[in-house]
């Protein structure tokens, strides 16, 4: 896949995606609330190593009501500017509304980053098409509503197939994007830690997560900080740089082509290590 003047080479290594969040209410406890940080961030990111930077304006948390357009611009267009004139890397634009993908694109950035995979928003496919951009499609579960919440404390309770749930819908939205006239070639996939599903389904995921490779598309897997992690260690936002750094490992162990995450300088040493065991000498010279 080629983006701008850069070439991924899926199945050589691990591309880390560094996340830059510019929502106040971020579950993470990193929103950002202007450019100037959210450049600064983005450099020290570069100078660790990340591949791509993911801007995203709206808090995925749940339980939180959507901004609306005219917020979302505001609070990310203006890092998308500034970030693609001063720093050499990918910009993904993290965002399910058409307006705020349209001007980021025009702004900078050049991937589209859906966490809906164009189950509320199908012109993202339209659009994507036309400018040319990488799709990345997430299956999102949580407009299902049939995962009873009392399975947060279950431990053993996982009724259901969810990687047959997750590549169904993957699935889904890879017809759909191809229907719009997006080349194979742009498309990545993203199984949805999180998003509607329980802490015992998200290590499920990440147990199966080569059999989303008979979708054969690039696999992109975000674990960083997330709640499993807090329910497996019982340990907040801030201490959980340890439980991300062995999902990314086994993640990469089960196939996955990038990982989304907030720590960069960490994970991008997780990957060399990773990749220098599974892709036979990557990263070694």
């Amino acid at each position: 896949m080629r983006v701008r003047e850069r070439e991924f080479r899926w199945g050589t290594r691990t591309y880390v995606m560094g996340i830059i969040n510019m929502s106040p209410d971020s579950f993470s406890g990193d929103g950002l609330t202007n450019a100037e940080s959210a450049l600064a961030q983005a450099q020290r990111m570069s100078s660790e190593g990340a591949d791509i930077l993911d801007i995203g304006g709206q808090s995925t948390r749940p339980g939180l009501p959507s901004i609306t357009v005219e917020e979302e611009l505001e609070r990310v267009i203006p890092a998308v500017r500034q970030i693609s004139e001063k720093v050499g890397l990918p910009i993904s634009i993290d965002s399910t509304k058409y307006e705020v993908v349209r001007q980021a694109l025009e702004a900078g950035a050049s991937i589209i980053n859906d966490q809906w995979g164009l189950k509320q928003e199908a012109r993202l496919a339209e659009l994507a098409a036309e400018k040319g951009a990488p799709l990345i499609l997430m299956s999102n579960q949580r407009d299902r509503g049939s995962y009873d919440a009392s399975l947060q404390r279950d431990t053993t309770a996982c009724d259901g197939d969810i990687m047959a749930e997750v590549i169904g819908s993957l699935g889904l939205s890879l017809k759909i994007a191809k229907q719009a006239g997006v080349p194979p070639e742009n498309l990545i996939i993203d199984p949805g830690l999180g998003f509607g599903k329980t802490w015992q389904f998200d290590l499920e995921i990440i147990r199966r997560l080569d059999e989303l490779k008979i979708l054969k598309r690039p696999i992109l897997l975000g674990p960083s900080r997330k709640s499993f992690l807090k329910m497996v260690l019982d340990l907040p936002v801030s201490e959980r740089i340890e439980g991300t750094a062995a999902a990314v490992a086994i993640g990469i162990s089960k196939g996955a082509d990038i990982i989304r995450v907030h720590d960069v300088k960490q994970m991008v040493r997780v990957c060399r290590v990773s990749d220098a065991i599974m892709r036979k000498g990557a990263h070694l010279t």
